[in-house]
């Protein structure tokens, strides 16, 4: 503890002498990247606080404090204490005073008060070292067994998530309880709350359009459990079948996820839209009239279904994969039938990573905008409401917070029911004891009703994208089915110059800065994910359910609340980051987060502690155990996580659609431009690029992250048994 303290303390000590304190220079000059600027002692803490910003120099009495010698528990709980009053400190500076004075109005007392800009590289670096502090006083005090390394990311990832995601969340939700003026009127918000658009039973009472939030409920339970379904259908088919064509139908499964927005839903209009390919043959050699019947609840269900299956899919695969052969043995040793062992066995094991998917496609189906937006026509869901009262002809912010809050709701009550489904039941099935190996045949009845999901799903799909790629290579689909690439010259044409390459087609720029971000974003996304999934899985500490709530809190909410919400809680101090690459970062990790967590807890549930326990009992630490025993198990839901963050943020719009900057745009962004501007085969061909290259891209980190390996386990699955094994003779 003492080494650690000394360590943190020389951090602190060294940002406030040598780090420039606020994010733009005292020059007033263009600081650019403002996370290189790391060493100016001319604009440290230390010569701004004696160059009359006395309040800078507060934080340096914590950190000397901090120096006090000792290896007792009370040093420790001292330790603790100045770690804390630093964070509070440097905090309460930050926040009390901005850019025109002080923030908040009580203090308007004393005067207009000083003013300041963001934090640069010092106050950052001093905030880490405070909380480090903090975090090495409680360790040793016996918090977590006194294990630094769980402690200290504990620390981590609420101080992220408090910051990146409470704090900007609550800024706009505030305003539900506010007019338009910023003036706190709280009779407002229930006026908003209790209108009959949002909770009318009228299809019910009177044939008419029932409220928002039924249609947005029942809409997300449909697509949780078709997702959910469909998800379960294909890891089976993908780890306990035969089937031949199982390369292909996994290929199939993920293919959604890698999808550009409002492709899908483009796709559905071409083949079942009034002028579809289906609508036309159906019209031809049936005499059936077109319809509209794909806008409305059936369009958005069949976009959301095919959109959010990736996502179950790679939850369930690590959680079929984990299930022991030994307790299935057990099971037809006993004389049980597949069907039986199926039902009474296997189902039950899967139960944590159901819950998960379920839970995923419901949140899912609620915060999407992009396919209700194309898709909906007549039928209004929570989240295109909040969207155009946010950005509609009648801006309405408090309507779009009091919304939101309703969304918010609907997800912590499907939040409690995953919880109370799953219970607190043990679904440990990898421990550190040998298995037999080789999984027992699926039940006929299971088998083929997968087959009879998933098989004509995956056709469905491979007429989507086919349609996809054919009319990137038309000039115009539905009137002009000329082939021509134009479309792809016009967005990636390459030059070659006095000077080499010229990347000179208008896509590129977008398409550079897309794949940078998303490269930087995944595994830090990932990482977080999955060490928040450990703590939640592994640790116990006060107040781990709303931990795990806030985990969920910015993939509950529509995109674009939370582009809006970042928009406001960062352009002003402290944190002024707004129009940066690093805003995006950020939005993209803690947006896309939660996938990693609960895939990574639908994996830890089968997962016995008591290799944890045996390796501590060899004298690992905590680190040592994740990294040589826990990663290794967790492969699946690693896979799942890098995954859902790299296309995510590759194909992401709303989120990020109010963040980007002309030095930042991104892919999405330039397809929904040209969408808007009406060149669709553009859009396309863009869009197919962009899926060839997230499918390449995922068959390398495929290759990286590699298999998990248990046992004999990779064997391929026996025939299908008519009946159950009998018991040998003695």
């Amino acid at each position: 503890m003492r080494k650690r303290a000394l360590l943190w303390v020389a951090v602190a000590l060294a940002a406030l002498v040598l780090a420039p304190w606020y994010m733009e220079p005292a020059d007033g000059s263009v600081p650019g990247f403002w996370l290189t600027r790391v060493i100016n002692p001319l604009e440290s803490a230390l010569a701004l606080g004696f160059g009359g910003r006395l309040w800078l120099l507060l934080a340096l009495v914590p950190a000397l404090a901090a120096l006090k010698p000792g290896e007792d528990v009370a040093a420790a709980r001292w330790l603790t204490a100045c770690g804390l009053i630093g964070l509070a400190l440097v905090l309460a500076q930050g926040f009390l005073i901005g850019l025109k004075g002080w923030n908040l109005d009580m203090l308007s007392a004393f005067g207009s008060g000083p003013t300041q800009g963001g934090m640069g590289t010092g106050g950052f670096l001093v905030l880490a070292a405070f909380l480090m502090l903090t975090c090495a006083g409680l360790a040793g005090q016996g918090w977590c067994r006194g294990d630094f390394f769980v402690v200290s990311a504990i620390g981590w990832v609420i101080g992220l998530i408090v910051l990146f995601v409470f704090m900007p969340v609550l800024n706009i939700l505030a305003s539900a309880f506010q007019d338009n003026a910023g003036h706190l009127m709280p009779a407002l918000f229930w006026q908003k709350f209790s209108d009959a658009s949002i909770w009318g039973l009228g299809c019910v009472t009177s044939g008419t359009a029932c409220g928002v939030a039924w249609n947005t409920v029942f809409l997300g339970i449909l697509v949780g459990l078709s997702s959910t379904i469909l998800g379960t259908a294909f890891a089976l088919i993908a780890l306990r079948t035969s089937f031949p064509a199982k390369g292909a139908l996994k290929l199939l499964a993920i293919l959604p996820i890698i999808t550009p927005p409002f492709v899908i839903g483009l796709a559905l209009i071409l083949i079942f839209g009034r002028s579809g390919a289906v609508s036309t043959f159906l019209f031809q050699w049936f005499g059936i009239p077109p319809s509209r019947w794909i806008y409305g609840l059936p369009g958005v269900f069949i976009a959301q279904t095919l959109a959010f299956t990736p996502a179950a899919y790679l939850v369930m695969l690590g959680v079929v994969q984990g299930i022991s052969p030994t307790l299935e043995e057990a099971a037809q040793t006993l004389r049980a039938k597949p069907f039986t062992i199926f039902a009474t066995l296997t189902w039950p094991l899967m139960r944590p990573g159901l819950a998960n998917s379920f839970l995923l496609g419901f949140v899912e189906s609620l915060a999407d905008f992009g396919n209700p937006l194309v898709l909906g026509g007549n039928f209004e869901v929570l989240s295109t409401k909040i969207f155009f009262a946010v950005v509609g002809a009648a801006t309405d912010q408090g309507r779009a917070a009091v919304l939101s809050i309703v969304l918010l709701s609907f997800t912590m009550m499907a939040f409690a029911a995953q919880q109370l489904w799953v219970g607190r039941k043990v679904y440990t099935t990898i421990s550190g004891k040998g298995d037999a190996g080789l999984q027992i045949p699926l039940s006929r009845r299971v088998e083929w009703g997968a087959y009879f999901l998933a098989v004509p799903w995956g056709l469905f799909t491979i007429a989507v994208y086919l349609l996809i790629f054919y009319a990137s290579a038309v000039k115009t689909i539905g009137r002009d089915y000329t082939f021509t690439l134009q479309h792809y010259v016009t967005a990636f044409n390459i030059e070659s110059g006095a000077n080499g390459l010229l990347f000179s087609g208008s896509a590129w720029p977008s398409f550079f800065a897309t794949v940078k971000i998303a490269a930087i974003a995944a595994p830090l996304t990932a990482a977080i994910g999955l060490l928040t999934a450990y703590l939640l899985a592994r640790q116990s500490f006060a107040g781990k359910r709303a931990f795990e709530f806030g985990t969920l809190l910015s993939f509950a909410i529509p995109g674009t609340v939370v582009g809006v919400s970042y928009i406001l809680a960062f352009n002003v101090p402290p944190i002024e980051i707004t129009g940066t690459m690093l805003i995006l970062v950020i939005c993209f990790i803690f947006r896309n987060m939660p996938v990693g967590v609960r895939a990574g807890i639908a994996s830890l549930s089968q997962i016995d502690k008591s290799l944890d326990e045996a390796s501590f009992t060899l004298g690992a630490s905590a680190l040592t155990t994740v990294r040589r025993v826990i990663l290794p198990l967790i492969k699946p839901a690693i896979l799942a996580s890098l995954v859902y963050a790299f296309v995510r943020a590759m194909t992401a719009v709303s989120a990020v659609i109010f963040l980007v900057s002309a030095e930042y745009n991104l892919a999405t962004i330039y397809i929904v431009g040209r969408v808007e501007a009406g060149e669709h085969g553009l859009a396309i061909a863009y869009s197919a690029t962009l899926i060839v290259v997230m499918a390449l891209a995922i068959y390398l980190i495929n290759l990286l992250i590699g298999e998990r390996k248990i046992g004999r386990r990779g064997a391929a699955p026996a025939p299908s048994a008519p009946t159950a094994t009998p018991v040998p003779a003695a």
